[in-house]
């Protein structure tokens, strides 16, 4: 495999990894340690729409516990974490549903209860563009002070035509509105996009990677769109509603995406980890280690890198 030509890499990679940025950061690897505090979503108890997206699985991780409170969830997680890698340093992931859609006060109570935790470095806050509202925005900023902050948004697709197939209940301006509020506050945000989302070509996938590239997200999470049992997707799916993507569409459409963003986008997930116990398709994406191989040695065999075609695209949107 050529030599990565890329400037944030330590090793062949030929995107800038969230193992670069650890590590460059922090000196090392930290874990996510996630959390389900027990939120719903304005998208399932009907303030905006009902049944979440058509993927929704709720959003939370495999080790969860939403009976116990985030503390003691967290002295879970650990346990866990520590028994494979030992003491080490962990980020609080608050992963399940929408983590802002709360009051405030509430939401000062459960993030505030993990800060002490001697092996915590950071938290995450996984939720939607459309749930903060100023006191939330207020509370996140002085978290911002107090440790490494990331909010991951939703975006998902730029396309409104999508988002509306999808049940997303939020449009494509009310993202651009919510992230606007944390960029102005200088607030670490990492952006998801899903690939593969029903009717989306290829084109339409790489126009997302245009416009997300425009708003210089510091980081992004890249991902198959997975069907998983028990969601309106796999009804959809098992009807012959939903084509998904193949292998190799996958890996070209990640590809193509890469070029286009900025190079110093940490890029966070650029595969998808879906419950394999629920998992009904793609079968595919649960060989996680084939899925890296294949953007690599596609990147290496186009010799292409993220950002090259970066500088090139905001040329052209002046």
């Amino acid at each position: 495999m050529h030599a990565s030509p890329f400037p944030y890499s330590l090793d062949n990679k030929r995107y800038h990894t969230l193992n670069y940025h650890l590590r460059t950061v922090y000196g090392g690897k930290l874990y996510k340690a996630v959390i389900d505090c027990g939120f719903t979503c304005p998208n399932i108890d009907g303030t905006k729409g009902t049944g979440g997206c058509i993927f929704c699985d709720g959003g939370s991780g495999y080790f969860t516990d939403g009976s116990l409170s985030p503390r003691a969830q967290l002295e879970k997680e650990y346990a866990r974490i520590s028994a494979k890698n030992g003491d080490v340093p962990v980020i609080v992931y608050f992963q399940a549903n929408t983590n802002t859609y709360a009051p405030a006060e509430k939401l000062r109570e459960m993030f505030t209860s993990v800060l002490d935790y001697p092996y915590v470095r950071g938290i995450s806050v996984g939720t939607r563009a459309d749930c903060l509202p100023d006191d939330v925005l207020d509370l996140l900023c002085e978290l911002n002070e107090r440790t490494a902050l990331t909010v991951e948004l939703g975006m998902q697709t730029v396309h409104e035509s999508t988002l509306t197939l999808i049940n997303r209940c939020c449009t494509h301006e009310e993202f651009l509105i919510g992230f606007g509020k944390l960029k102005s506050r200088g607030i670490r945000t990492c952006l998801h996009i899903i690939d593969g989302l029903p009717n989306e070509s290829r084109e339409m996938m790489l126009e997302t990677a245009r416009q997300t590239a425009m708003l210089a997200p510091d980081a992004v999470k890249l991902q198959m769109l997975h069907v998983i049992r028990g969601t309106r997707l796999a009804e959809m799916y098992t009807r012959g509603e939903v084509r998904l993507l193949t292998r190799e569409e996958y890996i070209d459409a990640v590809v193509g995406q890469l070029e286009l963003l900025p190079p110093e986008t940490v890029i966070e997930r650029i595969t998808g980890d879906g419950d394999k116990r629920k998992l009904i398709a793609p079968e595919w994406s649960a060989d996680k280690i084939s899925v890296l191989g294949g953007i690599d040695k596609r990147l290496a065999e186009l010799d292409t890198w993220q950002g090259r075609l970066y500088n090139a695209n905001k040329a052209a949107e002046k």
